[in-house]
């Protein structure tokens, strides 16, 4: 059965495959033939030399190697990656296809841009301490020549993490598992955490992990556009434009077991312009999908997902946009400039934001409250119910605060495991995945995107193994739970 192959990793073969484009040739090849078609055009006509008819400047190119659909952080990330590690400078050409250039309804912009280590799975914490690296070294990784260098404006004041009673002997377990994978993360009594947060009511806690190193939060449009103007500067092509469909091609094969299984291969992905009617046929060897709350989107367009339940063709990827809320306050007593990203035992959380006791926070909802993702209208009382009272019992001073403002995102929300998504599907066999984080993406985008070329350059994961994170286990029923979900 396809089932117990892809169990044994059997089914790894059906991934083996190269940067090859269903015409054959390379890039290069496809310049040349390009060039020469021009050549012999300006010959037969009268006049100057040969120009194009109209326009084309705003259109993608009509062959890639990559194309990437979406430009968020962790599409860019696909992206440098697969042009740092190319064997031959220029040897792939790589398009991203980003729908909104303004990035007003992305997830990255929105966010709190926290970064922690403190995940209950290592693969988690082993993504997040690269990405941690990387920050901490950013401009070795993004700088471009003649270019200022980018400040992410980094606070590493951690995350302090309160348990309850009932919480505890898993967050002792967190905590041992995250220092065994080089994280530094200290346990705190309720004693411990008076001394050192005297503004902290700790009724109710019974033990807190505080992050010591490579944790805060920084500045994730610098991240986003950093990743930008680096990759554009390594010949990456970023279009405006939204993907409406995929033309594949069918290969029939025989699993181990003698069942026919049919396998797909993307080889024309089809953007439509920007408030146009126009399209673009794009010629390509992978599909990255990185869209992000819309990956699930885009994947059905593969056909992914179209099958009778219960079998691998009828399995659908379970990524969906989830609405969160954002609200900042104002306080003027409240914690001073050692305040770390602080998540209380309810989930409520909050940070300083800026010099002038200005906090920003909220709380993920209920599966019963999850608001609608039609909109990005804020619910504002939400916060009055559901936020700050928590956060008041927990930092009295907070009974004091002002609410400034408010915005809502997006997360990529896997509703399987609220895990990752990253890797080939197993028959749409040169589509791949970076997505369904589920509020940790932009985080750990830096590793993930190198996670992502990896596999496509190399057939396996090098860095960091993420077999768990593989699209089979949703056929398989194998949750790979990240606990730690804020």
């Amino acid at each position: 059965m396809l089932r117990r192959a892809l169990q044994l990793g059997l089914g790894r073969g059906f991934w083996s495959r190269g940067l090859g484009t269903r015409r054959g040739g390379s890039t290069l090849d496809w310049d040349g033939k390009m060039l020469e078609i021009k050549k012999k055009i300006q010959s037969v006509l009268p006049g100057s030399a040969w120009e194009p008819l109209y326009d084309t400047s705003h259109l993608p190119p009509e062959h890639s190697d990559v194309v990437i659909v979406g430009g968020g952080v962790l599409g860019l990330s696909v992206a440098f990656w697969l042009k740092k590690l190319e064997q031959r400078q220029g040897a792939i050409r790589v398009l991203v296809v980003e729908r909104d250039h303004t990035y007003s309804c992305a997830s990255t912009g929105l966010s709190l841009g926290g970064i922690r280590q403190q995940y209950s799975l290592p693969e988690n914490i082993q993504l997040s301490l690269f990405s941690a690296d990387f920050l901490r070294n950013i401009n070795e990784y993004l700088a471009v020549l003649d270019g200022p260098p980018l400040d992410l404006q980094f606070n590493p004041l951690g995350y302090l993490l309160l348990a309850s009673e009932k919480g505890a002997s898993i967050m002792e377990k967190n905590v041992k598992l995250q220092r065994q994978e080089g994280a530094k993360i200290c346990l705190m009594s309720p004693e411990q955490l008076r001394n050192k947060f005297p503004w902290i009511n700790t009724e109710g806690v019974a033990l807190a992990s505080y992050g010591l190193e490579g944790e805060g939060w920084f500045d994730p449009w610098c991240l986003l556009q950093g990743l930008r103007r680096k990759v554009q500067s390594m010949g990456v092509i970023i279009c405006q434009g939204e993907v409406t469909r995929f033309v594949s091609s069918l290969d029939c094969m025989k699993d181990v077991d003698g069942e026919e299984v049919t396998l797909k291969r993307i080889y024309e992905v089809h953007v439509k312009m920007n408030q146009s009617l126009e399209y673009q046929p794009v010629e390509c060897a992978v599909v990255i999908n990185a869209a992000g709350a819309w990956s699930g989107q885009v994947a059905a367009l593969a056909g992914i997902g179209q099958g009778p339940p219960g079998t691998l063709k009828g399995t659908k990827l379970p990524v969906e946009p989830r609405k969160r809320y954002v609200y900042s306050w104002h306080c003027p007593q409240g914690p001073g400039l050692e305040a770390p990203l602080l998540v209380d035992t309810s989930g409520a959380y909050f940070r300083r934001d800026g010099l002038g006791h200005n906090y920003l926070g909220g709380c993920s909802p209920s599966e019963e409250e999850e608001p609608d993702p039609g909109d990005l209208e804020v619910d504002h009382d939400f916060f009055h119910h559901k936020v700050w009272p928590p956060l008041a019992q927990r930092i009295p001073v907070f009974e004091a605060l002002k609410v400034q403002r408010a915005w809502a995102g997006y997360y990529d929300y896997n509703t399987f495991d609220q895990n990752g998504v990253v890797g080939p599907h197993p028959l749409v066999t040169n589509m791949y995945f970076a997505t369904g984080f589920s509020g940790h993406g932009l985080q750990q985008a830096p590793a993930v995107g190198r996670a992502v070329a990896e596999l496509v350059l190399n057939g396996q994961f090098q860095t960091i193994n993420l077999n768990a994170f593989t699209f089979d286990r949703f056929f398989l029923g194998v949750k790979t739970e990240e606990f730690n979900i804020i």
